[in-house]
């Protein structure tokens, strides 16, 4: 029975971004907004409720490191799996505004976490400050959209889409779309973690490592579906906008809501001081060259960002069973990772510089 359910929330998450993407495209047309804010808001804020729902409920039952391993491990699955099979599926075409704003914001909140944590608490202070980020963020979001040419945009879709969505009677259909997808998305995760933290159990893992694992990689198969289906559909802008947008509003809304809301704060376990958060912020802070050397996230990025999603899950793992060989596999992984990441920049910023160079 657990398995079933398991199927069957993968089918519904499936469905959900199918029809999530399509409906927040068109309706991108019809608003006259840019897909990548629709990306960072509308889908993204969407995909996250199951995160909101399962650290809110987790504070609230006295599982800290549930909810906070949660967050965490779900940003750290967004960059690395997410955009890694998006990036295999299409090379990603990642916007100048991702660049400059939300990726150094996304690392930015990511430092400010660990920050609020090395109290061994994100206090209900904390989460009023990060929850009250997110709004502002989302107001200077939409603010800023509003500057943008609906004629642009519009034209932009002219060319996927055979009428504009200019009618009431398209943008209510548009709505519903989201709408029906986003219950879909919050079903089919809530069926997919039950199941999951079931089998988890069963095998006796720790609070932490599951909610680092099981629970994180199953609340973000939303943002998986929907980055990947997006990419299928060539709406490269949701698929990392809502990835980006997706991290943020882990950070800020899910963990500051969580914060508030929890009788006491979220605790802060030193085990994720040293070594989790720190990975989050790595992999946030290697967005930045490799989203700025031309603006593209190629097939061999993504498949770089999978190896290393690989091996930070097989270190949980092996660290949960306190394997003879895990002091072992972390130098290896420390000695390889590094030097093989520094290489692979300076070969990407190398032929960003070639190709500036060679005229057109």
């Amino acid at each position: 029975m657990v398995i079933a359910f398991l199927i069957a929330g993968l089918v519904l998450l499936v469905i959900g971004a199918e029809i999530l993407v399509r409906g927040a495209s068109r309706l991108t047309s019809s608003l006259g907004i840019s897909p990548l804010v629709i990306g960072l808001t509308i889908v993204a804020f969407g995909t996250s409720a199951p995160e909101m729902a399962v650290s809110i409920g987790a504070s609230w039952s006295g599982q800290a490191d549930l909810a906070l391993g949660n967050v965490v491990g779900s940003n750290i699955f967004n960059v690395l799996l997410i955009l890694g099979l998006s990036a295999l599926v299409a090379p990603l075409v990642v916007s100048q505004q991702l660049v400059r704003l939300d990726v150094p914001l996304m690392i930015a909140a990511s430092i400010a976490v660990l920050l609020m944590g090395l109290d061994n608490k994100i206090s209900r202070l904390d989460g009023l400050i990060l929850f009250g980020s997110v709004i502002a963020y989302t107001f200077f979001l939409i603010r800023q959209s509003r500057r943008e040419s609906s004629v642009a945009v519009h034209e932009q879709y002219d060319a996927e889409y055979s009428a504009k969505s200019d009618t009431r009677m398209q943008m209510l259909r548009d709505i519903a779309f989201i709408v029906v997808g986003l219950v879909l998305l919050v079903l089919g995760s809530r069926w997919l973690v039950d199941s999951a933290v079931q089998i988890a159990q069963y095998l006796g893992m720790s609070e932490l490592v599951i909610g680092l694992t099981i629970v994180a990689a199953g609340t973000s198969m939303p943002e998986l579906a929907t980055s990947v289906i997006a990419s299928l559909r060539g709406e490269r802008d949701i698929a990392v906008g809502n990835v980006v947008g997706s991290n943020l509003f882990n950070l800020l809304a899910v963990l500051g809501l969580s914060s508030v809301l929890a009788p006491d704060g979220v605790s802060v376990a030193d085990a994720a001081l040293v070594f989790d958060i720190p990975v989050m912020i790595g992999v946030a802070l290697i967005c930045l060259p490799i989203f700025f050397t031309g603006y593209l996230i190629s097939r061999f990025s993504g498949g770089l960002f999978l190896f290393y999603y690989i091996a930070y899950t097989a270190y949980l793992l092996m660290a949960a069973q306190q394997h003879e060989n895990l002091h072992t596999f972390g130098l290896a992984m420390v000695w390889f990772v590094i030097p093989v990441t520094v290489v692979m920049l300076l070969t990407m910023a190398w032929r960003y510089q070639r190709s500036c160079r060679t005229p057109s």
